[in-house]
């Protein structure tokens, strides 16, 4: 499929604790890359005109500065706090957020969440599950996530529930394998060679 690049930014969150992981996922070795984080960035650069990171700190010996956004809040790990320092930090009406744990989302599934974002706040895939931090997401839930933490709220299905949202299905489960623990990361290593 011949793809030009998608106007929106994609913005991979590499923010979380990792506890399951016991160690910083993002940091893993995987594929032909040092690690996971650049492995998933390098994968999906050629396809948006500007992608990001999102963390709370500056980890990554491969990525200009210029291409990260470190958290507002440094001390509270929630992907809600990250949202709000994205949806503040970039000019774009729309961004295209993707977690650094899921590298087998394919471009076609991406560009379906695109296409199908045009009438709606947040668009966001599901399989089996509902995958709430793969998806678009709009500038218009800033005032949704700004009354959120000041209530201290921070889930994120919350923030679904609270606008105008749209869930694509998809079916292929590997797709959207999210490596939480180590045997997801070692499945993830057998799929990926």
């Amino acid at each position: 499929m011949n793809f030009k690049p998608f106007k929106i930014p994609c913005i991979i969150l590499s923010g979380g604790k990792s506890s399951r992981m016991k160690e910083d996922k993002s940091l893993l070795p995987f594929g032909f890359e040092n690690s996971l984080i650049e492995y998933q960035y390098k994968r999906l650069k050629p396809y948006f005109k500007n992608i990001y990171i999102s963390s709370k700190t500056d980890k990554f010996n491969f990525l200009n500065t210029n291409n990260l956004i470190l958290d507002n809040n440094q001390e509270i790990y929630s992907p809600i706090l990250a949202l709000q320092t994205i949806l503040e930090t970039l000019e774009n009406k729309k961004v295209f957020i993707i977690t650094v744990d899921t590298p087998f989302i394919k471009i076609e599934t991406i560009s379906e969440l695109i296409n199908e974002s045009q009438e709606f706040d947040i668009t966001i895939a599901q399989t089996s599950r509902i995958h709430n931090l793969c998806g678009v997401f709009s500038k218009d839930i800033l005032n949704v996530i700004k009354d959120m933490i000041k209530d201290d709220i921070h889930r994120i299905n919350h923030l679904i529930k609270s606008t105008n949202y749209k869930i694509l299905e998809f079916q292929n489960e590997d797709e959207f394998l999210n490596l939480n623990s180590k045997d997801d990361y070692c499945k993830a290593l057998k799929l990926i060679t």
